[in-house]
């Protein structure tokens, strides 16, 4: 329940840091930190009174306590199925993804103050826990899931020059490292499906992958592991 509890706490925090991160391009970890907590004008909470800005409160709030929600849902869910030995890292690594899906969502855009620590934890959770995978085949996995979208963007740049971006394959290169060479193929092949129920469903044909990419990393770390 505990876990829950935190989980709760950060998931509402998920939209107002990805609203500050939209505000923002942070160069650094330590400028990030400090724009996400200070208050600015254009915070949700901001007190107008006007009915554009109480409609704006209203939808915000709705969307903190959904994130809040799921996010209390899965943490307790990787309290249950990975033990509390080393749940610091899978709740790291679960709520990372949660808050980049937002943050891609709204600005299509995965900052690198977040894939980049994503990708560094994988490799020092391979060498000092090795639940999931090794150091090894941390090591490839990272290596093929930045090599391989960069190679498909290649074959296929005469049709979409953006197919991938640099975030999406960070993204897959930071989990890569997490779950190895083949786990990973299974998450691309996961994250190809979502996107394309998306794309149906929203009527479009192109749009944030990360979303979709992170829905795939999650929905694989409990189906196996």
């Amino acid at each position: 329940m505990f876990y829950a509890i935190v989980g709760f706490v950060f998931g509402c925090f998920i939209p107002y840091i990805a609203r500050r991160f939209a505000k923002f391009m942070p160069a650094t970890f330590a400028y990030a930190l400090v724009e996400i907590f200070r208050a600015g004008k254009g915070l949700p909470f901001a007190k107008r009174q006007d009915e554009r800005y109480a409609k704006l409160k209203s939808k915000f709030l709705w969307r903190s306590l959904m994130w809040g929600i799921v996010t209390a849902g899965l943490s307790f869910a990787a309290f249950v199925c990975f033990g509390g030995t080393a749940i610091i890292w899978y709740l790291f690594f679960i709520w990372s993804l949660l808050l980049m899906t937002e943050i891609d969502w709204r600005m299509l855009l995965l900052p690198d103050i977040l894939t980049i620590p994503l990708l560094i934890a994988g490799f020092v959770y391979a060498v000092f826990v090795a639940d999931w995978t090794f150091a090894a085949d941390s090591a490839i996995g990272a290596a093929f899931g930045y090599f391989m979208p960069v190679l498909a963007s290649l074959l296929l740049v005469w049709k979409n020059k953006d197919m991938f971006g640099g975030g999406d394959i960070k993204l897959l290169a930071a989990i890569g490292a997490w779950f190895g060479v083949e786990k990973l193929i299974y998450t691309i092949l996961l994250s190809v499906i979502i996107f394309a129920i998306q794309s149906l469903i929203l009527r479009q044909r192109a749009g944030a992958y990360g979303p979709s990419v992170a829905i795939s990393a999650i929905a694989i770390a409990f189906y196996f592991f």
